[in-house]
């Protein structure tokens, strides 16, 4: 198969996408995004895209005032939040926590046990255990200005055994019919015995094996009921979906391969032009050089690239939209081999039966898009393992492109510890910006760190991980200045803050007071767990700010897994820093200072 009978076809397939690129050429600004004002017209304030600018009056939390920060909890709930995260610093017990939970489970049996952790580390971090039980504390944080991002948080609790099996199960059945044998995939984006427990070393985020299609529905239906009951709980709910519930996950391992790949020859084709180094979108291959330094590329091909193409120059975008929605998916695993200049099978065409499976998963994705639109609730698609990513994104992004015409529906997730974190924000906002659409995501630091360096050192490709915290932070707040200047610039960006770092809720506020951002546009939201820094979360709520809690639910014996994660988070987070607690000690004896030994939230 070679470029000549491949790349036309793609080219043709992705025509009506590519010339609307084109033809609004002249309407693109620069990848970095103006930090200036629109500017006043005529007395009046501009109106950018439909929406109306508002002068945003400098806005000034105060992290320290515990009254505002507690005052939806009773002394109780304080008192349980002070035992929880105390007993999150205690090496054997959180160490230990699964076994100590199943050990309680057998000694005070199962009404006791689910009597104990609803007194605990349960009541602490899970709202309850269906859709019903959860709404009062639901319309209470509402009450106090803070929203939900619904969770259903049951987690199958298996063996590392059990859940190496599994992984490498649907791994096997996806290579065993190999092309004579050749596998052209990085190692990167195979699946790997000893890290087939893609639980090991995550503690913040929840994993999904793959078993049948049967299954996957189940976690579909799971994630409607969730979408569902946002909608019913609040009138501008978040729900939130993982990619790898819904299918078979070797689809998205091949499908990044072929991604990554597609991106490296575009690269390697700008080096060739002297045009190394630079930032992603500043890179653009003249279609002219192509034609004459390309042996594997005939006439007719330029001829046609460059009928399709004004100006005649191809960016980062322009390349990726080869690769398109519409062209057959076995079709789109072929890989550039720069040595022959031929495009290769990444392994082999996929069976029938393979063929449905991932169009299953697509039709799943679709059919959780459409719900969220009908029930109004926006949609979070959960960032993951770096080998799984670059698919997840991208199919975000289609789905964004059909969603987020007239409002942002479907957000996606950027995990600033990765090098290329920036890359991605500005590459998939230039996107937004040319086809007119809402770019919608929620930055984070990242949940898989320990895994992903353990990985990349194990198997021996580069580290994606920045080198240190600081050097994350910095990612962080440079993503986060770029979507806030690009708000700044249209208002057609929105982004959720989800950390629970001070400093970086700080910074966000400076910036939106700098640039004039007011908190009631919704533009943009903050986001913190269920039960962790409620100094953050309410003092931003009574001030106007749009921020969420993560609310996870479900049976007290399901979510243990969840829990589980909890406690191992909170150790570190706990040990790092004692501030939550020295908070929720000067509240306690605030109140009783003042007579409020029965203080009860009033709402």
């Amino acid at each position: 198969m070679s470029y000549n009978k491949v790349v036309p076809a793609l080219v043709k397939s992705s025509y009506d996408n590519i010339k609307r690129i084109c033809l609004s050429h002249g309407r693109f600004r620069s990848t970095v995004a103006s930090t200036q004002r629109d500017e006043v017209e005529g007395g009046k304030e501009k109106q950018v895209d439909e929406c109306t600018v508002v002068k945003a009056v400098q806005i000034e939390i105060d992290f320290d005032n515990t009254h505002e920060a507690y005052k939806s909890k009773d002394n109780i709930e304080l008192l349980r939040s002070l035992l929880v995260f105390k007993l999150c610093t205690f090496d054997f017990l959180v160490d230990k926590n699964k076994e100590l939970m199943d050990l309680s489970k057998k000694v005070f049996g199962q009404r006791l046990f689910e009597r104990l952790m609803k007194m605990t580390f349960y009541g602490q971090f899970v709202a309850g255990e269906d859709h019903n039980s959860i709404k009062p504390l639901i319309h209470k944080n509402q009450a106090f200005g803070v929203g939900s991002v619904l969770d259903y948080s049951v987690e199958e609790d298996l063996t590392q055994e059990e859940a190496e099996k599994k992984e490498m199960e649907q791994h096997y059945v996806s290579c065993c019919f190999l092309t004579l044998g050749v596998d052209h995939r990085e190692k990167k984006y195979k699946a790997h015995r000893q890290f087939g427990d893609r639980r090991g070393g995550v503690v913040s985020a929840r994993t999904y094996f793959y078993a049948d299609e049967a299954k996957c529905d189940n976690q579909m239906e799971t994630f409607l009921n969730c979408i569902k009951a946002s909608g019913g709980a609040s009138v501008d709910g978040f729900s939130a979906i993982k990619m790898t519930a819904l299918g078979r996950p070797q689809f998205l391992l091949q499908f990044s391969a072929v991604l990554v790949k597609w991106r490296r020859f575009f690269n390697l084709l700008a080096a060739q032009q002297g045009k190394s180094g630079m930032d992603a979108l500043e890179q653009k291959l003249e279609l002219e050089q192509l034609k004459i330094g390309c042996a594997y590329r005939t006439e007719f091909d330029f001829e046609y690239v460059i009928y399709i193409m004004s100006p005649r120059t191809i960016d980062l975008l322009d390349w990726n939209s080869l690769i398109n929605d519409r062209t057959s998916i076995s079709n789109l695993l072929v890989i550039p081999n720069v040595e022959t200049g031929q495009l290769e099978p990444l392994l082999r065409k996929f069976t029938v039966e393979e063929e449905k499976q991932m169009k299953r998963m697509l039709q799943r994705v679709d059919v959780l898009a459409k719900h969220a639109v009908d029930n109004g609730v926006r949609l979070m698609v959960d960032a993951e393992q770096t080998y799984f990513q670059p698919a997840i994104s991208r199919l975000t992004l289609e789905m964004q492109r059909i969603f987020n015409r007239e409002k942002p529906i479907i957000f996606n997730t950027y995990q600033c510890y990765l090098k290329e974190a920036y890359d991605n924000v500005s590459v998939d906002m230039e996107l937004s910006r040319r086809e007119g659409w809402y770019f919608g995501a929620k930055l984070v630091r990242g949940a898989y760190m320990y895994q992903e360096r353990s990985r990349a050192e194990e198997i021996g490709y580069e580290d994606p991980i920045n080198p240190d915290y600081e050097a994350t932070n910095r990612m962080y707040h440079k993503c986060l200045e770029f979507v806030l200047e690009e708000i700044n610039h249209n208002r057609k960006a929105n982004v959720m803050v989800a950390s629970h770092n001070e400093d970086t809720v700080k910074f966000t506020l400076e910036k939106m007071n700098q640039m004039g951002l007011s908190p009631t546009e919704n533009k943009v939201y903050f986001g913190q767990l269920l039960g962790m820094c409620d100094q953050i979360s309410f003092p931003l709520g009574q001030a106007g700010f749009p921020v969420y809690k993560y609310v996870p639910y479900g049976p007290v014996n399901e979510v243990i897994p969840y829990l589980s994660r909890r406690a191992l988070e909170n150790r570190g987070f706990m040990k790092g820093s004692q501030r939550e607690r020295s908070l929720l000690w000067k509240e306690l004896k605030r109140r009783l200072l003042n007579g409020q030994i029965l203080y009860k939230p009033v709402y």
